[in-house]
């Protein structure tokens, strides 16, 4: 036996540090059960137990819609010698960005600043209180000519903490507070000048991600195509439609055709939308086609099998739901409607909100919301298209309790939103820190969707108390904007939605 196999042996003799992945709660941290790392899941267990040994956290964050996720797993994690290392030196923790996306967001925020990388999946080496002292994306098994691979990385970074431990722990708070008080955003004036700016910015950006084909499947690039259209329909601004339009062709050129989990439904739904927004705006019937074979083998996919969460599943069948009505396909809107009802059957609770697994519900007389911001503000926008298009009030009845929940359950008196609830069970069941998120990712902000359904609400309803809600929600971002890019396009489409045609 090695000394780093002995060593890791040991440790696991002393206490309970074995895989827990068995026990897990979805299909892709249970596939992790098998590999020789002893994976421990997100919660006060796992820091409390850093804090024992003293080590560092190994923060591992992927999902089952990454390629690079599949890749890391297949190539690194089943790799015996790394597994010793990191078993011998590290708590490793492991996080699925779908059932943790507040947790997710909160370390990506962490790395972009210490790094400048996006992108999944997350390697993020923490102190034992959850503060981030270095990570990245996607780290290699072995590099020993940049000493970027984990074989080099891991051994180096656990001595840097036994060698540096004041200087870490001093760096390492510094950042956690950069990127709690960093997610409040900085406060702006909601202007049309300063919107259009962003709309050319989207623009510029979009186009750059094309030749890049970096906009070939993911949802904020579709979000960019939609809101480039709307505003070219808005303002008669043909100068919009180019980029929307070879984008849409990208995304068709690699998604079109394709089921399964790859690309994501997420980017499918997504899509979907976008092509129903072309055809209205420009007529063209290859938009329509391609549009109505899409929506037709989304229908399929309702429901989904497998881990279900309330936020993705809403933004699906609203996506589909609305496609559906414009694109002429009644039997897949009727369908979509179906799979909301059973979604609210499964998920929410009246006075309660919409928890964010689809499995189990709370306990009866309980009104502290047990899902995510994200939860609610999806569930509500489904809730709202579907009484637009149904005139069934039962769906507006849900979409006001939800808004209702939302400023009890989420506001921050200084402005927009937290992902989490006060509280939330689940949330303050590992570390407490609250964040707020406006830009778009794998799903759109969390503030800019509460912004934009707010707006709506105050359309449909008549009530200008929404509106206002909306705009002090965007008013709070409103000065990040700029160095947005496209993920800004959902905080654009629902600034423009709060102050109307200018």
């Amino acid at each position: 036996m090695t000394v780093t196999a002995a060593t890791a042996a040991c440790i696991g003799e002393r206490g309970p540090f074995i895989n827990r992945m068995a026990q897990t709660g979805t299909s892709y941290l249970a596939r992790a059960a098998r590999q020789p790392v002893r994976w421990q899941p997100w919660g006060r267990d796992a820091f409390a137990l850093a804090a024992k040994l003293d080590r560092p956290v190994l923060l591992y964050i992927g999902s089952d819609t990454c390629r690079w996720c599949a890749e890391t797993d297949r190539a690194i994690y089943t790799d015996r010698e790394i597994g010793g290392l990191i078993n011998a030196l590290f708590v490793p923790v492991r996080v699925d960005r779908d059932e943790r996306p507040d947790v997710a967001q909160r370390y990506q925020a962490a790395v972009e600043r210490m790094s400048g990388l996006r992108g999944w999946p997350l390697t993020v080496f923490l102190t034992a209180d959850g503060a981030p002292f270095f990570g990245g994306t996607y780290f290699p098994a072995d590099d020993p000519i940049t000493g970027r691979g984990l074989k080099q990385l891991l051994p180096e970074v656990a001595k840097r903490y036994r060698d540096q431990r004041a200087f870490i722990v001093e760096q390492a708070a510094a950042l956690r507070q950069v990127v709690v008080t960093g997610s409040h955003e900085s406060r702006g004036v909601l202007r049309p000048t300063v919107m259009r700016q962003g709309v050319v910015a989207v623009a510029r950006e979009l186009d750059e991600a094309v030749r890049s084909r970096a906009a070939a499947g993911s949802v904020m690039h579709a979000a960019a195509a939609s809101l480039l259209l709307t505003e070219s329909a808005r303002n008669h601004d043909t100068t919009l439609l180019a980029p929307a339009r070879r984008a849409l062709d990208l995304m068709l050129d690699t998604t079109v055709g394709i089921a399964g989990e790859d690309p994501p439904r997420l980017v499918r739904a997504a899509l979907v939308a976008s092509l129903a927004n072309a055809w209205t705006v420009t007529g063209e019937q290859r938009y329509r086609q391609a549009g109505r074979a899409l929506v037709r083998s989304l229908e399929t996919e309702l429901p989904p099998q497998g881990s279900v969460f309330a936020d993705q599943e809403a933004y699906v069948i609203e996506h589909v739901m609305v496609a559906a009505a414009m694109l002429g396909e009644p039997a897949v809107e009727a369908r979509a409607r179906a799979g909301l009802d059973l979604l609210l059957q499964r998920t929410y609770a009246r006075g309660w909100g919409a928890r964010h697994a689809v499995a189990g519900m709370p306990s009866a007389g309980s009104r502290t919301p047990q899902g995510l911001l994200q939860d609610q503000v999806q569930v509500a926008s489904a809730c709202l298209a579907a009484y637009q298009l149904s005139q069934e009030t039962r769906y507006l009845d849900v979409a006001l309790d939800l808004a209702a929940i939302i400023e009890r359950g989420y506001a921050d008196p200084a402005g927009g939103y937290y992902d989490t609830s006060a509280g939330d069970p689940v949330s303050q069941a590992a570390l407490g820190d609250r964040t707020k998120h406006v830009f778009d990712d794998v799903l759109p902000g969390a503030n800019a969707a509460a912004g934009l359904f707010l707006a709506q609400l105050a359309e449909v309803t008549g009530d200008p108390s929404y509106r206002r809600r909306a705009q002090a929600t965007l008013e709070s971002f409103a000065g990040a904007v700029d160095g947005g890019g496209v993920r800004a396009s959902t905080f654009l489409l629902a600034a423009r939605q709060t102050l109307g045609k200018p």
